[in-house]
């Protein structure tokens, strides 16, 4: 047996709730036990030999030395019991290709779920004969096993329960914790530590080093410096990837001002902070406003021949960049240039950003084509901040060109890029650039959001009188066969009326209700007000019976406008006639029309004159 010395007193504690082991590993426990209390007992050899514990585990064992597929006669299965399967496995621990075909086949075969005490003990095999690979996907599969049970039973405790009975080596819990890392379960890697610490086993640096970083991610500093300091206590000493991740932690907490100490620390104990260390250093000041110390550590790192690298001039020329002093970060560049640095896309797109954030869009524009020039394709973030940064200085037209000419080098632009700028375009009366840039979409195969867009471009038209262009965009809409809205078509009627041309405006309206679409208020009173301005006061008229009777609305600010057009002709005649006529289909006067014909009555009767 070769087995490491383990604190007896914590051991003995462990051990006190072996007898309970039946009740507390009960969650993966559903192979049932054989019907034998002991397999000392002489009068088992009275009994058949399907029934006699100690047959069944010869017999399996014979098949396995031999290697025979067929491990165990049908008729014996049913008395095979998880007692059966432990002593099986530790009569093959010589031979663990043995010993995991049989688990596999308890496992697989017999569609009985092994206990935990039955995974411990082939991990102990696995481990012990140094199959680290299968011990680790063994563990993998016990965790997630045990993960999923409502009452979780203790993997550490059962491994250190077998070791009383089978060959085990240490580093079997060294790869249980890292499993843990693994499995995403950074708590139980770390209560895995503890309970390692405590019974005396001393974890390699590696698996510290993988809990260390995974505690990291999840911001539990206190921990890993807990970790840190039980690891002085033991007697494992960091390394440099042990070192930089607690300068990851130092920089994560906020306390930078504990570097220097650290740093200190760290050539004490043997180890030169190298680029990392710097790099997430330097990092960390940027993101908190420090530049000046963390062009003090890059000054350092030249005096002690650590290489500054492309992530050191990038944080560097971040840092510049947002104090606002792009000269001296493009001299920086420059300089990563000069000592044999070629610069990525990370680094031009920051230097981009910086020239952009103080709208020296010429100078970013430079620098892409340079970028381009080096073989280096500009990304989603590159195009993003050139057309925002356009936009944000309202020439939009430079961004369009700026699309065309990336898409001229074979540089794909965001979809979502373009049409965000198609709607910029629409809303600041641009809609000929709008509609030239979205026929280039439309052109690669990308045809959606169409209604959206076609809408954009019909009100942008419109607004600025071009309905002609208006209704070519409509008509494009039925040949794509996107169905107009009645925003389409409301915007197209609105404008005709504003341009004198209701007769056109009531058509569409007409073709719109033959679609489906039922006019609202606002294309109601644009067609009675248009007809009104072009005193074509009958036509006028003739809307508001359609509406009063087709979808019984009778709206008294259409019908004083048409009343109003009729008094001002000078007939109150034909004005009270119109009145009968409204009042037959629903309309009433109200006050306003009363005015209209009282104003109407002054002027027809010469009582109102000019001083």
């Amino acid at each position: 047996m070769n087995r490491s010395p383990v604190n007896p007193t914590l051991l003995k504690s462990v051990l006190k709730i072996h007898h309970l082991s039946n009740s507390a590993f009960s969650s993966l426990q559903t192979l049932p036990d054989s019907k034998t209390s002991s397999f000392l007992n002489p009068l088992y050899n009275f009994l058949p030999h399907t029934q006699n514990p100690s047959k069944i585990v010869d017999t399996i064992c014979t098949n396995l030395k031999e290697r025979r597929t067929a491990l165990l006669e049908k008729d014996m299965i049913p008395h095979l019991g998880t007692e059966e399967v432990s002593r099986v496995l530790l009569r093959c621990q010589s031979d663990p290709f043995a010993a995991l075909t049989f688990f596999n086949w308890v496992k697989n075969d017999l569609a009985f779920l092994p206990t935990i005490h039955n995974y411990c003990l082939m991990l102990h095999i696995l481990a012990w004969s140094r199959k680290f690979p299968q011990t680790m996907k063994l563990f993998s599969e016990l965790i997630e096993l045990n993960r999923n049970k409502p009452e979780k039973a203790s993997i550490f405790e059962n491994l250190v329960l077998c070791t009383k009975d089978c060959s085990w080596e240490p580093v079997v819990f060294d790869i249980l914790l890292k499993a843990y890392l693994k499995a995403g379960l950074i708590h139980d890697g770390f209560v895995t530590f503890r309970k390692m610490v405590k019974l005396g086993f001393v974890p390699k640096i590696i698996s510290i080093n993988f809990l260390l970083n995974g505690l990291l991610k999840l911001d539990r500093i206190n921990e890993c410096w807990g970790i840190y300091e039980e690891m002085g206590k033991i007697g494992v000493h960091g390394n440099t990837f042990t070192f930089n991740i607690l300068t990851h932690v130092i920089c994560k907490s906020g306390d930078v001002d504990k570097v220097n100490g650290f740093l200190e620390k760290m050539e004490e104990e043997g180890f030169d902070p190298d680029i990392v260390t710097y790099n997430t250093l330097i990092d960390s000041y940027v993101t908190r406003g420090r530049l000046k110390d963390a062009l003090y550590l890059y000054n350092i790192m030249c005096i002690r021949r650590v290489m500054p690298d492309l992530i050191t001039h990038t944080s560097l020329i971040n840092g510049l960049c947002k104090e606002g002093n792009v000269k001296e970060a493009h001299k920086l560049f420059h300089k990563m240039i000069q000592i044999g640095l070629n610069p990525d896309i990370y680094s031009y797109n920051t230097l981009i950003c910086g020239y952009i954030n103080k709208e020296m869009m010429q100078e970013s524009r430079m620098l892409l084509h340079e970028m381009i020039r080096n073989g280096i394709t500009p990304n989603k973030f590159t195009c993003l901040v050139l057309i925002e940064g356009y936009k944000k200085k309202g020439m939009l037209i430079s961004a369009v060109n700026l699309i065309v000419e990336l898409q001229r080098f074979g540089i794909s632009v965001s979809r979502d890029l373009q049409i965000d700028l198609v709607i910029a375009l629409c809303q600041v009366d641009k809609p000929f650039a709008a509609k030239s840039l979205w026929e280039r979409i439309v052109k690669d195969g990308e045809e959606t959001c169409m209604i959206k867009i076609y809408n954009e471009l019909i009100v942008s038209f419109c607004k600025s009188n071009y309905v002609n262009e208006a209704i070519q965009v409509k008509d494009e809409m039925f040949f794509k066969n996107v169905n107009p809205s009645l925003v389409t078509y409301g915007v197209i009627i609105e404008c005709l009326c504003r341009l004198n041309r209701t007769m056109e405006g009531e058509a569409f309206m007409r073709d719109m209700i033959e679609v489906g679409i039922q006019p609202d208020m606002t294309i109601f009173r644009s067609l009675v007000f248009g007809y009104c301005k072009e005193k074509n006061l009958n036509q006028a008229e003739s809307l508001l019976i359609l509406f009063a009777e087709e979808f019984q609305v009778c709206d008294n600010e259409c019908y004083n406008e048409v009343f109003k057009g009729f008094c001002e002709k000078g007939d109150m005649g034909k004005s009270m006639e119109f009145q009968k006529r409204m009042q037959k289909i629903g309309f009433t006067p109200n006050s306003l029309s009363f005015k209209y014909a009282i104003d109407a009555l002054i002027v027809n009767s010469g009582m109102l004159h000019t001083y």
